[in-house]
């Protein structure tokens, strides 16, 4: 991969790269960390890479360095569901994307992550297999079950009033 093809992939990606980390992790400073030390271990990398796949490796090692950070940091995770959960079922919505962003932070993180790179980023399943390291059927159902679960919640009326 050549320099100008590098400075393309951060023209293309970083905000993809960056959207689905923060869906994930709800933390903006940690997100943008995240993508940049993505994108220094794809520069180092550059010469050995191939410029067509250099988004499934940036996809990939951005999801291996939060899987990484998730675990140094499970304390906090732990303590931030709690919360989470606690006052969760006193809250109304009126709007459906606030809707929508709570059901997928319940989520459970393994089917929060494949939903994201379908939905969101649009990715097929061999490519969210290849990014997660799940094989195809399995990512099929976390899809399956996040969108059941998904699909149950915002049928609640007083998720939505």
């Amino acid at each position: 991969m050549t320099v100008n093809e590098y400075n393309q992939c951060v023209d293309k990606y970083a905000d993809g790269l960056y959207r689905y980390l923060l869906k994930n992790l709800r933390d903006e400073d940690t997100s943008k960390d995240l993508v940049q030390e993505s994108f220094m271990k794809l520069w180092e990398k550059h010469t050995e890479l191939d410029f067509a796949k250099s988004k499934s490796y940036l996809f990939t090692t951005a999801h291996h360095t939060m899987i990484d950070f998730l675990r140094k940091n499970r304390r906090m995770q732990v303590r931030e569901i709690q919360e989470h959960e606690t006052g969760f079922n006193n809250r109304h919505y009126s709007d459906l994307k606030e809707v929508l962003n709570a059901a997928v932070e319940r989520l459970p993180h393994d089917q929060r992550t494949v939903v994201l790179l379908r939905d969101y980023e649009g990715y097929n399943y061999k490519e969210i297999s290849e990014i997660t390291g799940l094989s195809e059927s399995q990512v099929k159902v976390y899809i399956f079950r996040a969108r059941t679960a998904l699909k149950k919640y915002i049928v609640h009326p007083e998720t939505v009033i």
